[in-house]
């Protein structure tokens, strides 16, 4: 099982056109208790993200004794500062993801441009559904009898060609203990790679001989 992002993903998406308020944005924050969303064009093109965090550069600085300097101090935001709709205000262009990209894909992502949420978008860039955080979580989620099946009846054979019966496989909460006599050493170093690539597996012990 390698999930994708489509698998994951919510399609019900909270987005602002482009020429949406600062109003409209400050009351669907509230209303919704979402974080952040993307901005689409005229086509449902998503074009960026705005977050509450854009929105509160203008509240900081017009906050009497707040230092503009200290307000202003990230390159780009003095622009946020003035800013009245959600073109103004966005983050852009926006890091977007395909909905047959992995899983895995989104978070290493996430990881590396430090962001909660991926917009997914066909190959046009409209906007299909979003990916956050919470949602790549989900593959842990996996029973541990489907990942042990998975281990035994795909890894091993792909990777040392051993039959099941060969191995001890046991899977709990996610953490595979595995051992037996693998017919190297390269071949055991590709079944413990294997078997940390299989989705929802959270760690590996290896008592491989």
């Amino acid at each position: 099982m390698n999930a994708v992002v489509r698998d994951v993903m919510t399609r019900r998406v909270v987005s602002v056109r482009e020429d949406a308020s600062f109003k409209e944005m400050a009351d669907m924050l509230r209303r919704t208790r979402i974080s952040a969303f993307p901005v689409i064009d005229r086509v449902n093109r998503v074009i960026g993200v705005v977050s509450e965090a854009d929105l509160l550069v203008k509240e900081a600085v017009q906050v009497a004794g707040t230092s503009i300097v200290a307000a202003l101090r990230h390159v780009g935001e003095d622009n946020k500062a003035n800013g009245v709709t959600a073109a103004d205000l966005m983050t852009g262009p926006a890091v977007t993801i395909a909905p047959e990209a992995s899983v895995a894909d989104a978070a290493r992502i996430m990881y590396d441009r430090r962001i909660k949420r991926l917009p997914v978008v066909d190959p046009a860039g409209r906007l299909l559904g979003i990916i956050s955080r919470v949602d790549v979580l989900a593959v842990f989620s996996r029973p541990d009898d489907e990942i042990r099946d998975e281990i035994a009846h795909r890894v091993l054979p792909t990777t040392t060609g051993s039959k099941p019966a060969d191995f001890e496989v046991t899977v709990s909460d996610g953490i595979v203990t595995i051992s037996g006599p693998p017919q190297s050493e390269a071949a055991a170093r590709a079944l413990l790679d294997g078997v940390r690539h299989v989705q929802g597996v959270v760690a590996v012990r290896d008592r491989v001989s």
